[in-house]
């Protein structure tokens, strides 16, 4: 930290005290991702007020119109995301099946069959109550895709090395407070965000890091520590006074836009609909949480990061294929903005990042997915040879 400029902080990811750390988070947000939204024992579920429900007859599904298609197409112009087309239409989802040849009565069930996979998925993983709005939510979860591409330069006299040692820090803080991992992925999503519309020194880059953390938390979380327990993890080298002044400062700078549909939504819908194994998806998940250490991504848009964390994560577990699981696999790949050469950068920077993670200085991910909880997957043997599973076709 001394050679960055950032204070000496308190040390985070201590295991041996981790059992006595009291979790400052709610039950309903400690529970395991896979667990989200499914009954416990004895639990009843709420009626759903859909059209089937005779007791709300009056409640219509709307027409099936070209624009409520999945939204595939997009073009790259001097590094910002547009629209291809203006209206989107469901043949978009047969162009991104990667090459799958499909007979035309197939061709009339793909669009629906990928609608109710999406809609189930949806629904298992706690990510809407009402599956009548189910598709409205997901094309809206696509099209906001087109405003979070940004810029991978940083501003001076901030260098890529100086960012990962901040955002590697911030992991470590999003440990020790137990929080969700939409809150990690929302903090450095507003930390690229601010480092690219205000000066700030190298002094306050630490507190702002804190800052957008907080205010990430504020978003997701139910239960958020005291200002005065953030200053104590920096060591109370700034108060609390500099610290809610630098929270003003955010949120003007933002104009109080904190939304962010996190990549981690996007490849928690693409394993499920894909049927993936707890190892693979845990893989992926570590393969995305390094993306976000490298400053390369953030040009990145995060369905595009999901995508490449989820297939990078397919090709070294390797799990036996069965008919069942490659026709899942092509339905769950519509999930996805771009083209297959920017799929296959996204691959090579994750895959360079892993394959050097135990040796680098930003420890804290490869930390966090060595243990058993997290499968080991840091440690998996396949990791050091990634980078030369780019070269097989896929």
């Amino acid at each position: 930290m001394a050679r960055t400029g950032f204070c000496d902080s308190r040390t985070l990811l201590d295991r041996k005290a981790e059992e006595a750390r009291f979790p400052l988070r709610a039950w309903a947000n400690a529970c395991p991702v896979r667990e989200r939204g499914v009954l416990s024992e004895g639990e009843e579920q709420k009626p759903q007020h859909t059209a089937d429900n005779p007791e709300h007859r009056w409640v219509q599904r709307l027409l099936l119109f070209a624009e409520d298609g999945i939204i595939m197409e997009f073009s790259q112009q001097s590094g910002s995301v547009v629209p291809a087309v203006e209206h989107y239409e469901e043949e978009a989802v047969l162009n991104h099946l990667h090459g799958l040849q499909l007979t035309p009565t197939l061709k009339d069930l793909v669009p629906e069959l990928v609608r109710r996979e999406i809609e189930v998925a949806m629904s298992k993983l706690g990510l809407l109550y009402d599956r009548t709005y189910t598709w409205d939510i997901f094309s809206d979860m696509m099209r906001s895709q087109q405003h979070l591409a940004l810029s991978s330069e940083l501003p001076k006299p901030f260098t890529e090395k100086t960012r990962a040692i901040l955002v590697d820090w911030l992991i470590q803080v999003h440990e020790a407070f137990n929080f969700s991992e939409e809150t990690l992925y929302l903090a450095v999503h507003l930390l690229n965000r601010v480092l690219g519309q205000i000066k700030i020194s190298i002094s306050s880059l630490q507190l702002l890091g804190v800052v957008c953390l907080f205010l990430a938390a504020k978003k997701e979380e139910c239960l958020l520590p005291e200002v005065s327990e953030l200053c104590y993890l920096m060591a109370n080298t700034y108060s609390k006074k500099q610290l809610l002044r630098m929270e003003r400062r955010v949120l003007c700078t933002l104009k109080f836009d904190l939304s962010l549909t996190p990549p981690i939504h996007f490849l928690l819908l693409s394993a499920y609909i894909a049927c993936s194994g707890e190892k693979v998806i845990c893989m992926a998940r570590y393969l995305l949480e390094l993306s976000l250490i490298e400053a390369e991504c953030m040009c990145f848009i995060p369905v595009q990061l999901a995508a490449a964390a989820l297939r990078l994560a397919r090709h070294l577990i390797q799990e036996p294929h069965t008919p069942k699981s490659e026709a899942a696999w092509c339905i769950a790949s519509t999930i996805y903005l771009g083209s297959e050469a920017t799929l296959f950068t996204i691959m090579h920077i994750m895959a360079t990042a892993a394959a050097r993670a135990h040796n680098q200085e930003t420890r804290a991910t490869f930390v966090k997915f060595s243990t058993k909880e997290m499968l080991y997957v840091s440690l998996h043997p396949a990791l050091k040879g990634a980078p030369c599973l780019l070269s097989l076709q896929t």
